[in-house]
């Protein structure tokens, strides 16, 4: 399986992906380059910024990546 279909089995699966999740759970360390292979392949896949915290207590903002839902509007 390659990369690209292991982001797509695990969006499928769990509905969002980040970068970390994305090492952890799949070794994968560039996830905006896959995410970019996808979506030209016609994948309807939507991106925001999610607040999270980094270790220091600070506020950090990551990329939080889903399928997004197409509507009768898209069409």
């Amino acid at each position: 399986m390659t990369q690209n279909e292991e982001v797509l089995e695990y969006l499928k699966r769990h509905k969002t992906i980040t970068q970390l999740e994305a090492l952890r759970e799949l070794g994968i360390m560039r996830l905006a380059s896959r995410i970019s292979d996808l979506r030209k392949e016609g994948e309807p896949i939507s991106k925001r910024m999610i607040e999270v915290r980094a270790r220091n207590g600070r506020k950090a903002y990551v990329a939080e990546y889903s399928m997004s839902e197409v509507t009768d509007e898209d069409s």
